[in-house]
């Protein structure tokens, strides 16, 4: 049985904002419909991504701002955060993590993910290893996004 990643609900306050926000990021305008006064929906999708979001009126009812730790790969963190920069978006330098994570199948010191009270240590990690190097940014609510450089992924992926 497949199962697949299709879309994450995002609390948000404000739709039009939101929407605002994910296009100058760079995200497709899937879907924006208005079903009543209480329902809209609103769907974007990443370049490049299978998965995508979804946020509006009447779609989630979690508080905005709530959603941390959302994962988008990129090939090259300097170049990502650069095209970022350039569309208006705020968002921190690049950095690594100090010391690393302990994770199945990898040694200790690889990390996979950046890990909340890590500590950040600027610029790409020093041998631009896959998985270690990462830039953040909000949207205009407080839902947490993570660029991560990958590539080359780990076995079974």
């Amino acid at each position: 049985m497949d199962l697949k990643l299709e879309v994450i609900v995002l609390p948000v306050s404000d739709a039009d904002r939101a929407k605002n926000f994910y296009e100058a990021v760079g995200f497709r305008l899937d879907v924006d419909n208005t079903f009543s006064d209480d329902y809209r929906l609103v769907h974007l999708t990443p370049p490049g991504s299978q998965c995508s979001i979804i946020f509006g009126k009447g779609t989630t009812s979690a508080a905005p701002g709530s959603v941390q730790g959302l994962y988008l790969i990129v090939s090259d963190i300097e170049a990502a955060r650069a095209e970022l920069v350039g569309r208006g978006i705020e968002v921190s330098e690049v950095f690594h993590d100090a010391g690393g994570l302990l994770h199945h199948g990898h040694e200790a010191g690889d990390a996979v993910f950046h890990g909340a009270g890590q500590e950040r240590i600027d610029g790409p990690h020093p041998d631009r290893t896959s998985y270690a190097s990462y830039v953040t940014f909000n949207d205009p609510d407080g839902n947490g996004w993570v660029l991560q450089e990958i590539t080359e992924r780990q076995p079974g992926r």
